[in-house]
């Protein structure tokens, strides 16, 4: 497949195939992140969409293929020098990863406080300003376990910003939350668009990915199987792509092969759908 490359990119994954315990999640995958270019990853559940974010931050190693971030390699890279190459960059996790015993204001400004640079008032200003651009500078003072789900992802948002980074990942941002909360985080997804960054999200809510992308990249049975715009993306007529926006009742447990297990669970799965399968007569 003939993937684009965005001009100035400086993101960018060449033929990289990764395994974990013998089964291959990605296989030959490319992808480019250019500035101002804002990409989705679509693809089924489970299928490795947060497998990619987690190998373009090196929290992961591929089996082979590179992976450049600030048009760099970073293979064989120590962590010292990956922690420089990620400043640029901040991650918005699913759940949204915040500490538990830390109040909204402490998660905020936690990436600051660990980097030392500021001084402590100038970090606290930081955190208002942030709190503020969601919506939440009223929750500074409370622990993650009394916001809703939709809050959560919002203070995450604003922890990820605070470092005032240019690319911002996000991992399924919408999943979990109700139609208002769906609307908050697009609409902040588009205001940091509009003031210069660059947004990676790996998602399955279409609604959102054509809402705050531009170029989307689609993960299937381990591949890449399209990268393009939305109106071509639209029209694909790979199989994969078209059951993906119009399921059938041929769709029906598509997620649920249990042939991606390990060997061991796979034989064990096996035994026990056959104990549990009726006896024909």
């Amino acid at each position: 497949m003939d993937v684009g490359t965005e001009l100035n990119s400086c993101i960018r994954m060449e033929r990289v195939t990764y395994s974990v315990g013998g089964r291959r999640i990605i296989t030959d995958f490319d992808m480019s992140l250019g500035k101002g270019v804002n990409r989705t990853i679509l693809g089924v559940s489970g299928v490795g969409k947060t497998t990619i974010l987690k190998l373009l931050l090196g929290l992961l190693k591929p089996d082979s293929g590179e992976i450049y971030l600030n048009s760099q390699s970073i293979a064989g890279l120590r962590e010292s020098q990956l922690s420089r190459l990620r400043r640029n960059i901040a991650i918005v996790f699913q759940n949204g990863a915040l500490f538990d015993s830390m109040t909204v204001g402490e998660n905020v400004g936690y990436r600051l406080l660990e980097e030392g640079e500021l001084p402590e008032k100038e970090i606290e200003r930081i955190v208002l300003e942030k709190l503020s651009f969601v919506g939440l500078e009223k929750t500074i003072n409370l622990y993650p376990a009394e916001l809703s789900g939709g809050m959560k992802k919002r203070v995450a948002i604003a922890r990820a910003i605070a470092a005032d980074p240019e690319y911002i990942f996000f991992d399924e941002p919408t999943t979990g939350l109700d139609p208002i909360g769906i609307y908050n985080i697009r609409s902040l997804m588009q205001t940091l668009q509009r003031q210069g960054k660059t947004t990676l999200m790996v998602t399955h809510d279409l609604h959102t990915a054509f809402a705050v992308s531009q170029r989307f990249s689609f993960l299937h049975d381990t591949q890449l199987i399209f990268d393009g715009s939305e109106e071509e993306l639209r029209t694909a007529d790979h199989p994969g792509i078209r059951e993906f926006f119009s399921p059938t009742e041929q769709s029906l447990f598509v997620n649920d092969r249990i042939t991606n297990l390990d060997p061991l669970l796979h034989e064990r799965a096996v035994t026990h759908l056959a104990r549990q399968r009726p006896i024909k007569h």
